[in-house]
């Protein structure tokens, strides 16, 4: 009898492990990994350019302006320079032109030659010629011509005046003026384009300053003056400075 339960327990236990295979296995459920977790949305963008330009009129005359010698030898040709030079330089200070507004801009001495008589013969030395180039800040317009005709009496025929630019003293006001104007061409624009696309314009994002000039009035040489040298006018026309921005805004 004992030898049948064991055959009985041992059918049974058969049968159960062949009903658990036949039964479906059940998934575990989902459960979002790294890899398929939803994204957060990026914030959408709008990149535009604002140019700005600012304009003044010119409050301050740059004049170039010097002496040129020629003497028999090196030492005279610089003496006679030297003496013209400080001529030039006196006559600019009693017209009010200040030492800080002049600066030296060349200062050269090279010998005049002159063609040979016989093919081959090295070119003959005939002189020495010296000559000194300054730039000279008039910052009161009016008295540009003064300034001017005082130096050319004072050094005579020495005296050279090789151009005349004009600019303004203070260029980081217009530099900020034109940076203001860049800035708020970006933002109307920026506006502009989020309305039209149904959306509101958001916070700024960056702001970069891509391209910056300043456009000047010609030199003007001063032959173009004619006679009325001694008798300048302030120069036509303004000095003006733009600025060029690249700006980001989020768009909502």
């Amino acid at each position: 009898m004992p030898v049948r339960t064991r055959h009985c327990a041992a059918v049974a236990a058969a049968l159960l492990a062949v009903g658990m295979a036949a039964l479906p296995a059940v998934a575990a459920p989902d459960t979002p990994s790294a890899a398929t977790a939803p994204r957060a949305s990026q914030a959408t963008t709008l990149t535009v350019t604002g140019e700005g330009t600012a304009s003044a009129a010119p409050d301050l005359a740059i004049v170039t302006a010097g002496v040129e010698v020629t003497r028999a030898t090196a030492e005279e040709a610089l003496a006679a320079q030297s003496e013209a030079a400080n001529a030039l330089l006196a006559a600019a200070r009693e017209e009010g032109v200040a030492d800080k507004d002049v600066r030296t801009e060349s200062l050269f001495l090279s010998a005049v030659h002159a063609n040979a008589d016989q093919p081959g013969e090295a070119p003959k030395v005939t002189g020495y010629q010296a000559a000194q180039t300054f730039s000279v800040k008039v910052r009161d317009l009016k008295r540009t011509g003064a300034v001017i005709q005082a130096m050319t009496d004072a050094a005579g025929d020495a005296a050279r005046i090789h151009s005349i630019v004009f600019d303004v003293a203070d260029l980081g006001a217009l530099r900020s003026e034109a940076r203001a104007a860049a800035h708020d061409d970006a933002h109307r624009k920026a506006v502009q384009y989020a309305e039209l696309s149904g959306r509101k314009l958001g916070r700024l994002v960056s702001l970069e300053e891509t391209g910056a000039g300043r456009r000047r009035p010609v030199a003007m040489s001063m032959e173009s003056f004619g006679d009325a040298a001694g008798k300048v006018p302030v120069a036509p026309g303004e000095i003006d400075d733009s600025v060029s921005v690249t700006a980001v805004y989020e768009l909502r």
